[in-house]
C-alpha cells in the first residue's frame, strides 16, 4: 500500500489544490495591492508613519473589495479588516517592545562619593 495508496486516496485533494491556487494567489495580489494604494493614500493625506495608516487602510481595502455585496456587506468587510489589521498591528507592536526590553541597556551604578574632606554627613561645611 504505501506511498502509492497515499496518492490515490488524496489525488482528489490535490486536483483540487492545484485548481484553486491561482485563483487564491490572484485574490491576494488584489488585496494587497489595494492595501498599498489605500495605505499610501492615508499617509499621504495624514502625513504621519503610525500604526493607524494600515488600519485605515484595511477598513477601506475590506470595504471595497465588499462593494458588490451591499451596504452591510461593506461595514462587515471594512469593519472585519480594520479588526484584522489592527491585531496585526497590535502584535507586532507588543514584539517590538518585548525585544526592546531585552536590548535595554543599564545605566552603570554611580561613582561612590566622597566622605572624606571638609564636608560634614549632610554635605555642609563642618565647623571648625
Amino acid at each position: 500500500m504505501g506511498a502509492n495508496h497515499w496518492i490515490l486516496m488524496h489525488y482528489p485533494a490535490l486536483t483540487a489544490i492545484k485548481a484553486r491556487a491561482p485563483v487564491l494567489g490572484g485574490n491576494f495580489g488584489v488585496w494587497g495591492g489595494m492595501f498599498s494604494t489605500f495605505d499610501c493614500a492615508v499617509k499621504g493625506v495624514r502625513k504621519k508613519e503610525d500604526p493607524w495608516n494600515a488600519i485605515i487602510a484595511g477598513f477601506f481595502t475590506g470595504g471595497a473589495l465588499a462593494v458588490r455585496g451591499g451596504p452591510k456587506a461593506i461595514r462587515n468587510g471594512a469593519i472585519g479588516c480594520a479588526i484584522l489589521l489592527a491585531v496585526i498591528e497590535g502584535v507586532g507592536i507588543g514584539f517590538q517592545r518585548m525585544m526592546a526590553e531585552n536590548t535595554r541597556l543599564e545605566m552603570p551604578p554611580p561613582p561612590p562619593s566622597e566622605t572624606g574632606g571638609s564636608m560634614g554627613s549632610e554635605g555642609r561645611l563642618a565647623a571648625a
